[in-house]
């Protein structure tokens, strides 16, 4: 049986979200070796058969370091991309179905956070609540709040045209039910593409943040945390950059190419 050329690179996205899934909920069974465990005698060894990806300037096995930092990785962009998903709903949902007034005042405020670059709006608001991970998550669904809530809020007033919901109020259906029942079941049925594709954009704006000192603090086994670490060895080791910076490109690029093809499946 034949694989067609097409199938080629969502099935490599597949495999490369599985993988990381799987360092994610089981890094020792990948890397058993611990990612803190310094050894200045193996520092910026290059990679070999003793540390497959090489080590860092404590002797930190790079390999381990990006499989436990999995976990971290992906929790906060998961858990950002559900902030920014549970918001937009709140406002897509409230401008398309809470009426003129509600719509354009809902609709200015996401053109002022528009108008805004996204990792500027996240530095806004890290300033003022401080550096950390739980802000980072926070900042993060933040800023992707207002392009989820755009989509939403054209699906929803598509949906309240639709004939479905015109009988329904002919029926004398309430509100609320017809916002429940038949429009929101409808609207959501896209979140599932938004989500896989906001959760490569969440990582790399995470690992953004990490990279400018932001987010999680060294020596957590984290990808952009990694990144900045490096950086100052660059030089002299380049592959306490390269290797973190892939694994980053590796998950954006592969949650880009799954989430279009669920989208082109689900418009066949």
């Amino acid at each position: 049986m034949s694989i067609h050329a097409p199938n080629i690179p969502r099935l490599v996205a597949a495999v490369v979200l599985l993988f990381f899934v799987l360092a994610a909920i089981a890094p020792n069974l990948l890397a058993p070796v611990d990612p803190l465990a310094i050894n200045p005698t193996q520092a910026f060894s290059a990679p070999g058969p003793g540390h497959f990806l090489g080590t860092d300037e404590s002797g930190r096995d790079i390999y381990s370091r990006i499989i436990h930092g999995a976990r971290s990785s992906l929790l906060i962009g998961a858990a950002a991309t559900a902030i920014g998903l549970g918001l937009a709903l709140v406002l897509g949902t409230i401008a398309g179905f809470g009426g003129r007034w509600l719509d354009f005042g809902v609709g200015r405020v996401l053109e002022v956070l528009f108008a805004l670059p996204g990792l500027l709006l996240a530095l806004v608001f890290i300033a003022l609540a401080g550096p950390g991970v739980t802000t980072t998550v926070i900042a993060v669904g933040l800023t992707s709040a207002p392009g989820y809530a755009r989509m939403i809020r054209a699906q929803i007033i598509a949906l309240r045209t639709s004939p479905m919901v015109e009988a329904a109020t002919v029926l004398g259906r309430r509100r609320s039910r017809i916002l429940l029942i038949h429009i929101l079941p409808n609207a959501l049925a896209p979140l599932a593409v938004l989500a896989t594709l906001g959760l490569g954009q969440a990582i790399l704006w995470a690992a953004s943040l990490s990279f400018l000192g932001l987010g999680s603090p060294p020596p957590a086994p984290e990808w952009g945390t990694m990144l900045s670490a490096g950086r100052t060895y660059l030089s002299l080791a380049w592959w306490m950059t390269f290797f973190p910076g892939l694994a980053i490109v590796l998950v954006a690029a592969a949650a880009t190419v799954l989430s279009r093809t669920m989208k082109s499946a689900g418009t066949r």
